[in-house]
């Protein structure tokens, strides 16, 4: 019988617990989660804000394979409520996820909606974007200045585009009316579904003005056919000579957030597992090159602490609507 060195034999040891430690590091590890079947619910019509958060979840969920088999529904009207609606009572078979955001908190209360926020489970704040004003190409009103003019002078001649009744763009034009001395019940605002049916407003000169996310402007600026007079945010926002509403005398800054909600009935490991698979979106060098390009502000929240914020952000929307008037 030959016996091996005793080297020999404390080498051999030391490669096979190095095979057999290595193959447990496979086995043991984490497995990548990945949610399947999932359906993204946008509750307004394709273009606005909620379907480009909807989209880009998508995209980002689907390339860091975190979800399969995507969908996203858009189920637009009454600043998402109807959504929200559909949201709450609609049993599911796949996991499901609202997006929504600030507007619909002001939707909820003038809308007087049967159901509001407390009726779905926080998953998670994504982004904030401040809002621009904007004005046909071809428009006389050449700055925020000659706007403000006209305004002051005859306030129903200047009809203020934007998304639903008591979302976040009427809640901002009574906010800069209020700053310069305008009764905020004089706002001549026009509603719209958001998304294309403001930008085909704005374009065709329906309304004086138009106001959303900056973002959502952004290739008809680049064309030529729009061009902003102010913005909501406190600088100037990078790459842009848009000035501040501040820059012009109205000392207001507004920001409107985003986020993504699931349903109060899933069951608590079904939400946990979403939870994960925002986190590692938000985490993810891709969603953050696409906040970037959108010029969406990062302001992720997990679900406790975005609990915790809407309970402050709906007395804050609540006491601004009765503040301007658009509330009793």
């Amino acid at each position: 019988m030959r016996v091996q060195p005793s080297g020999f034999r404390s080498n051999l040891l030391k490669a096979s617990l190095a095979v057999l430690l290595a193959a447990g590091a496979v086995v043991a590890g984490p497995a990548l989660a990945e949610v399947k079947g999932l359906e993204i619910i946008a509750p307004a019509s394709p273009g606005g804000g909620w379907d480009q958060h909807a989209r880009t979840l998508q995209q980002v969920l689907q390339n860091q394979k975190l979800a399969s088999g995507i969908q996203v529904a858009n189920i637009p009207g009454a600043g998402g409520t109807i959504g929200l609606a559909q949201f709450v009572t609609a049993k599911k078979r796949t996991p499901v996820v609202l997006v929504g955001g600030q507007i619909m908190l002001g939707a909820i209360v003038t809308n007087k909606s049967a159901v509001t926020l407390d009726q779905v489970a926080p998953l998670a704040r994504l982004t904030g974007e401040y809002t621009a004003i904007v004005v046909p190409a071809d428009s006389p009103i050449r700055s925020f200045g000659d706007l403000l003019q006209k305004f002051k002078a005859d306030p129903g001649s200047v009809s203020w585009g934007g998304g639903s009744a008591g979302g976040s763009d009427q809640i901002l034009a009574g906010l800069i009316a209020k700053a310069v001395g305008v009764d905020p019940a004089k706002v001549n605002y026009v509603a719209t579904a958001g998304g294309g049916e403001l930008l085909a407003s704005a374009l065709g000169g329906h309304v004086t003005l138009g106001m959303g996310g900056y973002n959502e402007f952004a290739p008809q600026f680049q064309a030529g056919k729009l061009r902003a007079i102010a913005v909501s945010s406190p600088q100037r926002l990078p790459g842009t000579d848009t000035p501040t509403l501040k820059e012009q005398g109205v000392d207001l800054e507004f920001v409107n957030w985003r986020g993504v909600f699931a349903q109060a009935s899933a069951k608590p490991a079904e939400r946990k597992e979403l939870e994960e698979a925002v986190a590692k979106v938000v985490a993810s060098d891709e969603w953050k090159e696409i906040l970037k390009q959108r010029g969406w502000i990062d302001q992720y929240q997990p679900a406790d602490q975005f609990g915790a914020f809407l309970k402050e952000e709906r007395s804050r929307i609540e006491g601004t609507l009765k503040e301007i008037g658009l509330v009793q």
